[in-house]
């Protein structure tokens, strides 16, 4: 069975609106683009406890999961420890790590025409970008050299934990996409069709839905209601959505409910992924 898809995205920054988030749509759009979709996202600020919990979640659970952001090695960045603490594992340095961020570091030397010294304090403390959970796997960066990881959980889930920035955390996700889930990629590719809806009332139509859902197990019934669309003003887009060999049906037996109701139908819409 194709598993769950979770992201996670972690920094006080975020809720405090201090930066927008746009991992959220871009994750969405790399798992459509593969035939699969998002079932949750949680956001965290910097806190431990509630980043261990977060990722205990994850870890217990049967899911895919992308964890953006705090895996630095400054005071605020809490990710790496908490995946520790979820896990129960000490923290170590992943020798393959320690060999891209020293490379990384000789590269940034050369580039400002210095030689390069291991031993210097800010250099030795660059190495804990590279302090992972005992039997973490390196997910590449092809921006700055400086990687991710990967770590299963006991209930059989992965988490993925990449960096906050976008430029360095959406190849990476996709990476890691290729690497560890092509087995599930469009085994069932899935569909949408819905219309909008004039006029109508979400109370008046959930009989309708109930039955339609009752009706064709393995699909959603949904409605999406608005008050001041600019180009369609007040309505409710009705739709049904699942496995696309499922969706022809219900939408047919939306279609005669909506009809039987004498509902003012607008456009419709299809997707599909």
């Amino acid at each position: 069975m194709t598993p769950a898809f979770g992201l996670i995205i972690v920094g006080d920054e975020i809720l405090s609106g201090k930066r927008a988030d746009k991992h959220l749509a871009k994750v969405i759009e790399l798992l459509a683009a593969r035939g699969l979709a998002l079932s949750y996202a949680d956001y965290v600020g910097d806190d431990r406890p509630r980043i261990t919990a977060a990722l205990q979640r994850a870890f217990a659970s049967s899911d895919i999961v992308f964890s953006c952001g705090g895996i630095g090695a400054t005071p605020d960045d809490h990710t790496r420890q908490c995946a520790a603490a979820a896990l129960q594992r000490p923290l170590v340095l992943h020798p393959e790590a320690k060999r891209l961020i020293t490379e990384r570091m000789q590269d940034v030397a050369r580039e400002q025409g210095e030689a390069f010294d291991p031993d210097r304090a800010d250099n030795l403390h660059r190495l804990n970008m590279g302090v992972f959970p005992e039997g973490a796997r390196i997910i590449p960066n092809p921006y700055n050299k400086i990687p991710g990881f990967s770590c299963d959980g006991p209930g059989g889930g992965m988490v993925h934990f990449v960096p906050g920035f976008p430029v360095m955390a959406w190849p990476m996700v996709d990476w890691a996409l290729q690497h560890y889930c092509a087995p599930w990629f469009n085994q069932q590719p899935q569909m949408e069709r819905s219309v909008v809806l004039y006029g109508a009332m979400e109370a008046a139509l959930t009989p309708l839905m109930e039955r339609v859902e009752a009706g064709h197990p393995g699909i959603k019934v949904f409605s999406l209601p608005s008050v001041d669309h600019p180009v369609h003003g007040r309505h409710v887009e009705l739709g049904v959505k699942g496995a696309a060999t499922l969706v022809p049906a219900a939408w047919q037996a939306l279609q005669e409910g909506l009809h039987q109701t004498g509902a003012s139908m607008g456009p419709e819409m299809v997707r599909k992924w």
